[in-house]
């Protein structure tokens, strides 16, 4: 009796797509042996690992899990699966042969983040890696960029649309550009020094040549800013007191490590007429440009601050990151408390701290 043939219609679908970059050459491919679902540690089923030579020689990854690989499961048939495979450039030195597992790494915990919490990745995402994206290199790149793959197009499947998206290593003043202006915008600006989006480890800061960091700042005046909604850590509301002799302002609390950045995308998006969503673990936090200043509580712990041009420029100007606390005179009774922010290692011990 024979056995029954594997579906694995979404698995060629990706390595038809690959075959026509890199013909019949063998990669290097990394399958998993006990599948996340019966409790392996990996959550993709693969990485494939191709050399390739343009413009510099290069490892180009492919991830093989984050789409429907075999049969269609899922309702949603438009797309396959969460709608993305990841793929990762890395210079790669002639002499070497295997591909460095800490890419490997890094792919299968992209995997464990969007597994974990349904968040799935699009063009023009950021992802801050809050350290090295290679723990032992000496390199400033602590975030991630995702872009297109400038290689692999979209694709239509049996189980559903498939895009390729691209990861890309990005210093810490890169996040904080992309931040307050858009992704794609710095990573276009700065692509002669990055073709392919290829990650070098060794790479400097793109923002250390003049004319990108001015073409960057340009953008960010022209535009404003495209994040609109920004995960913080540390943040807080404590509603105001009134008393028979006294009364406390109501207090917004946030972290040392985001509150430049927070007070930067005041001023990109206020500014600009749009607002501005903090997202923390227990509160949410809304700013909205108004021609009157104050703030409301809502439903589901969601604070409205309604910000004046005068108490957004106040706002972003006092956000520092070092541990303070300050009233605001364009905003009457509220007060900002900056906390310390305590980074801490892969084993949860303080690695330094922020503020």
């Amino acid at each position: 009796m024979s056995e029954e043939l594997e579906i694995t219609t979404g698995w060629d679908a990706i390595d038809q797509e690959v075959v026509k970059i890199y013909g019949d050459q063998e990669p290097k491919h990394y399958g998993t042996l006990i599948s996340y679902a019966l409790g392996g540690p990996d959550p993709l089923d693969g990485i494939s690992a191709y050399k390739a030579e343009e413009p510099v020689p290069h490892w180009h990854f492919v991830t093989y899990g984050f789409t429907e690989l075999y049969e269609k499961e899922s309702e949603h048939a438009e797309d396959s699966g969460y709608g993305f495979e990841l793929t990762f450039r890395l210079v790669r030195d002639t002499e070497e042969e295997e591909p460095p597992g800490w890419a490997l790494n890094l792919l299968q915990n992209m995997g464990r983040y969007v597994f974990n919490s349904g968040n799935v990745f699009r063009a023009g995402d950021y992802l801050d890696a809050n350290g090295p994206i290679c723990m032992d290199a000496d390199t400033k790149l602590t975030a991630l960029a995702f872009v297109e793959d400038p290689q692999l197009p979209n694709i239509d499947t049996p189980n559903g649309r498939v895009e390729f998206l691209q990861m890309v290593g990005i210093t810490g003043d890169e996040l904080e550009a992309m931040q307050t202006w858009n992704t794609l915008g710095v990573l276009s600006t700065g692509l002669t020094y990055l073709p392919k989006y290829i990650t070098d480890l060794t790479r400097e800061s793109l923002l250390e040549v003049p004319a990108i960091a001015e073409e960057v700042q340009a953008g960010m005046e022209r535009d404003g800013s495209n994040t609109g909604f920004l995960f913080v850590d540390q943040l807080g509301f404590e509603p105001g007191k009134k008393g028979l002799f006294s009364k406390t302002p109501a207090t917004l609390k946030i972290g040392a490590k985001q509150a430049e950045i927070v007070g930067k995308l005041l001023r990109g998006r206020i500014l600009k007429g749009k607002k501005l969503s903090l997202v923390g673990p227990d509160v949410r936090v809304v700013f909205t440009p108004g021609e009157a200043s104050g703030y409301e509580t809502g439903a589901d712990n969601e604070i409205t601050f309604s910000l004046d041009d005068n108490a957004a420029a106040e706002l972003s100007g006092k956000l520092i990151p070092k541990e303070c606390r300050f009233d605001l005179t364009s905003l009457k009774g509220v007060a900002v408390q900056i906390l310390k922010t305590h980074i801490t290692d892969q084993d949860g011990n303080v690695a330094h701290t922020i503020g």
